[in-house]
């Protein structure tokens, strides 16, 4: 594919963004659309995480999927290659999504005819944490080298989580990282978080993420 749609998204200029989040995630019930927020730091494996996904339950869900970055499409690209429906979200310049600029997005998509949006946000462990999109429920990904502490240091990033997607556990014998404290610390934040150690270049892990997935996008649904 040589091109992929892009989208150039605007913050809104409305002062209450968890009022329209609130009015976004109301409309997504009444279409039965699943909005999933996920966010990571860079490098943390979202879009090899997002494939894997998409190949795992596509033949059993219509997804499609929103790539938030400042600039290029390359993870756009990437996603169409799966065959899931693509879009490109540049945010001119802003390290995050809010809901308007969620809503534009969904518009651009066209979520009509889609069980699951999967809202892939800027690369970062601060900003997107900060801003209700509209979505159902939001993930991170924490991958192995980046360290077990960072629960410790981005306290907002695992708060917001209903998952901590812990990547990249095939290198865990060559980093100084602690399943157990990664655990604890995630806790510490939000007791309520589902913690799911995986592989998305190996794909081990990645049944209990995709069956955690559908059991929400199925409730959602109901």
């Amino acid at each position: 594919m040589d091109t992929v749609k892009i989208l150039e998204v605007k913050q809104s200029i409305f002062a209450s963004n968890d009022e329209q989040a609130a009015a976004l995630r109301k409309e997504l019930k009444e279409k039965k659309v699943f909005l999933l927020n996920l966010m990571s730091a860079p490098g943390s494996g979202k879009t090899t995480t997002l494939r894997r996904t998409i190949a795992a339950l596509k033949d059993e869900l219509r997804i499609g999927v929103m790539e938030a970055d400042i600039d290029s499409d390359v993870d756009a690209r990437a996603i169409a290659e799966t065959g899931a429906k693509a879009i490109q979200l540049h945010t001119g310049g802003m390290c995050h999504l809010d809901a308007e600029m969620t809503r534009q997005g969904l518009a651009g998509l066209g979520e009509e005819g889609l069980d699951l949006v999967v809202l892939e946000n800027v690369g970062n462990l601060v900003c997107p944490a900060e801003f209700d999109t509209g979505s159902v429920k939001n993930a991170m990904i924490l991958s192995v080298p980046e360290g077990h502490d960072k629960p410790l240091k981005y306290p907002l990033m695992f708060q917001v989580c209903d998952v901590v997607l812990v990547n990249k556990i095939d290198v865990l014998p060559y980093f100084d990282f602690d399943m157990d404290k990664c655990r604890a610390y995630v806790a510490m934040r939000n007791p309520n978080a589902k913690v799911i150690p995986l592989c998305a270049r190996t794909g081990e892990g990645m049944e209990e993420w995709t069956r955690w997935l559908k059991e929400q996008v199925s409730q959602w649904q109901a």
